[in-house]
């Protein structure tokens, strides 16, 4: 008899401890990867308790989201930021937990450094205190962000409580036109069912479009999976995972990776899977894709207008008013045309060696327009490493971007890469909330790298496909 059970549903079954009265189940946490922001009062909780970090192999720390990226000599100039990186040290140090410091070449985003380095695998259940973790999800495994109360939880018993949530596959089909990237597909999801269409749901993310892309495209659309409310996203394993994960330093060698590549492929949901609600989309109705308002489901094509409040709900449009007013747009306007002040390319959902080639091909020969002030922040001393040896920082520097070190940056501001007032900055990050990027009042435009490359040298946002064919 098959088993009907798709990805999802196995790998929660494998990690199920047991199930509490109240229906939770006590999981099991294969990989638990923390940071300088929500671990240190995860940590003092275990010490005010006597407790020690159960399973300390299991778990690894990389600093990212307040670390500078022009200046990283130490102590930071940002005091609160100098007191997380100490935390983090002596809590890594008196636990026995790794740590990858500034120090380290493995160093970077912490959704970028678990894949490269291997730590991230199929069929695992992964968990970071980081809205983002479910990046992992590309790999074929369960990949949850969690808090503070539930890292504690995690560091002590290596298992958390959950409910299983129900899953819903998100089809695509079909192969995307030049100038579309895995960017565009996510932000195209999440604009078609809402903000809120995932709660309750973990999304498995299939079809023809997801089996042709790179796993770091694959990593981009899982990133998102939170923007549009889901638990997680994942994509099923298959010879592209394999591949990537071949040789990784974390990753089985020899004899065992085959064993464990035959294993992982096998986890896969089968063509007879079940699943609790199925939604599908035509790769060929996405276009390059940028938000205008202030959720990631406020976007709209780049050849389309902005919408008219009447056009929704009428429960939906006090929201649309208040993000068209606050983002200074007009409704009916079309989105190209508008202009930045700030271009960033960086963050766990684009700044992946990929993302930066992308971008790099965009500004070759061109000049960051004037008055833009762009910078890249590639995701881990690896990939500025890698990106250095290909010479893509030249082309940047040459453009006019700024060249800066691995970190979170401007996707979240808790660091000096900051907007100022009211400027509007195309972003390939993952959240256009009102002060996400360090102003209360900055402007948040969400995009794929290659178009906030476009849009730097435009100095306004531009359809990369019109971009593309101009000549230098």
């Amino acid at each position: 008899m098959s088993d009907t059970r798709n990805l999802f549903n196995k790998v929660w079954d494998l990690h199920s401890v047991r199930t509490l009265p109240d229906g939770q189940t006590q999981l099991f946490i294969g990989l638990h990867l923390i940071h300088e922001v929500t671990s240190p009062q995860a940590f003092e909780i275990l010490r005010e308790r006597g407790l020690q970090v159960a399973f300390p192999q299991r778990t690894f720390a990389t600093v990212d989201h307040v670390i500078p990226t022009a200046d990283q000599s130490r102590p930071f100039q940002d005091e609160l930021a100098e007191q997380m990186m100490s935390a983090i040290e002596r809590n890594c140090r008196e636990f026995g937990i790794t740590l990858l410091n500034l120090d380290d070449r493995r160093q970077g985003i912490v959704h970028v450094v678990g894949p490269e380095q291997g730590l991230t695998q199929p069929g695992m259940t992964i968990v970071c205190g980081d809205s983002h973790t479910s990046t992992h999800g590309a790999f074929g495994s369960i990949a949850i962000g969690i808090g503070t109360s539930n890292v504690a939880q995690v560091l002590a018993t290596q298992t958390m409580f959950l409910n299983r949530p129900a899953v819903r596959r998100v089809v695509v089909n079909g192969q995307l036109s030049p100038g579309v990237f895995a960017k565009d597909v996510i932000l195209h999801i999440i604009r078609k069912l809402g903000v809120q269409g995932g709660v309750g749901y973990a999304y498995e993310y299939a079809g023809t479009t997801f089996d042709a892309m790179s796993m770091e495209e694959r990593m981009t659309v899982c990133n998102m999976s939170i923007e549009g409310g889901a638990r997680c996203g994942y994509i099923n394993p298959d010879e592209t995972t394999v591949d990537y994960l071949r040789g990784r330093p974390f990753a089985p060698q020899g004899d065992s990776f085959d064993r464990a590549a035959a294993w992982w492929l096998s986890l896969a949901s089968s063509d007879d899977a079940e699943f609790d609600d199925e939604v599908e989309f035509d790769a060929a109705d996405i276009e390059p894709t940028v938000t205008w308002g202030i959720t990631p489901a406020q976007s709209v094509g780049i050849s389309e207008k902005l919408p008219h409040v009447s056009d929704f709900p009428s429960e939906e449009q006090t929201l649309v008013r208040e993000a068209l007013e606050f983002m200074g747009l007009q409704e009916g306007a079309p989105i190209a045309g508008t202009k930045i002040d700030v271009a960033f390319i960086g963050s766990c959902t684009n700044s992946r060696i990929s993302d930066l080639r992308q971008a790099a091909d965009v500004v070759r020969g061109h000049r960051v327009a004037d008055g833009v002030r762009a910078i890249v922040v590639p995701g881990s001393q690896q990939v500025r490493e890698q990106a250095m040896n290909e010479g893509l920082h030249e082309v940047f520097e040459a453009a006019g971007f700024e060249w800066r070190g691995a970190g979170c940056s401007m996707c979240l501001a808790m660091n000096p890469d900051r907007l100022q007032g009211r400027e509007v900055c195309a972003s390939s990050s993952n959240r256009n909330f009102k002060g996400r990027q360090g102003s209360p009042v900055g402007r948040t435009l969400l995009m794929s790298p290659a178009m906030v490359a476009a849009a730097a040298v435009q100095g306004h946002v531009t359809d990369i496909r019109e971009f593309a064919l101009a000549p230098v």
